[in-house]
Parts: C-alpha cells; structure tokens; sequence
C-alpha cells in the first residue's frame, strides 16, 4: 500500500556491537551512509547532512527521538524547505555472530507527490543501496 513504511532487512555477517557502532559513530557513518559535521547517540540530539542525486540536492534535519543501545535507532527525517516528516529506525537483532539489521523509514506519504524525488520508489532505491550494499559491505569488509 501506498502509506506502508518502506522496510528493509539485511543480515550482516558483523556482531550487534559492531554494527551499533557503525549506526551511531560519526566517522563510521561516513564510510557507508553520508558525512555528519555532528552526531551524538542522544535522544533529543538534532544532526543535518546532504544528500540527492548529481542533479540535486537536499539538506536532510533529523531528530533522534529512541535510543536502545545495541538494539534501536529513531529519528525524525525532513527536508529544508519542503512538507513532510517522517521516521527512520533502525532495530538490531542478535543471530548468532551475525546482526539482522531492520530499518523502517514511516511517513514517506508526506512528502510532496509531485517531486520523483520523494517518491517511495525513490527511497526504496536508496535504502535498497545504503543497507543492503553499502553498511553490508562496509561491515564485512572491516570484520
């Protein structure tokens, strides 16, 4: 359905720890998701970054709004100067020596429909890219 969160699971061959680290760790983050001048794992704490395509790009404002160590990560994800707001979190889940990493991203039907952009499509492509390739592999590699 159209107001579904988009969700996306991937099982990393990395420990819980590891991948908590690479979720909340500003110089990880830049290795496989975009680069933060700040970060800090706090519920309340407040981050922005760039990100878009060669074309264009955004100024992303996230809140975190849940902190569970080693298991959950929520922040709010809107855009500077356009409608909407929505929920990313990630859930981490211990199997084994491996980590089943969960990430939801709820709200995406309140972006403007009139910008591909913002299309859940969009950011199916996105995170299909950031979690199933990019952290994937960064883990891996480093493990």
């Amino acid at each position: 359905m159209k107001n579904d969160p988009l969700v996306k699971e991937v099982t990393i061959d990395a420990p819980v720890f590891k991948v908590w680290q690479a979720i909340t760790d500003k110089v990880e983050m830049k290795n496989w998701y975009f680069e933060l001048a700040e970060f800090k794992p706090e519920v309340g704490f407040e981050f922005h970054f760039t990100g878009g395509s060669e074309e264009k790009t955004y100024l992303h404002f996230c809140k975190i709004k849940e902190l569970v160590p080693n298991k959950k990560l929520s922040y709010s994800w809107r855009y500077e100067n356009y409608p909407g707001d929505s929920l990313v979190t990630f859930e981490l889940f211990e199997e084994g020596h491996k980590t089943r990493l969960k990430l939801t991203h709820e709200g995406l039907e309140t972006f403007t429909t009139d910008n591909p952009d913002f299309a859940k499509e969009s950011f199916t492509e996105g995170w299909n890219y950031i979690i199933g390739k990019s952290i994937k592999e960064y883990l891996e590699r480093e493990s």
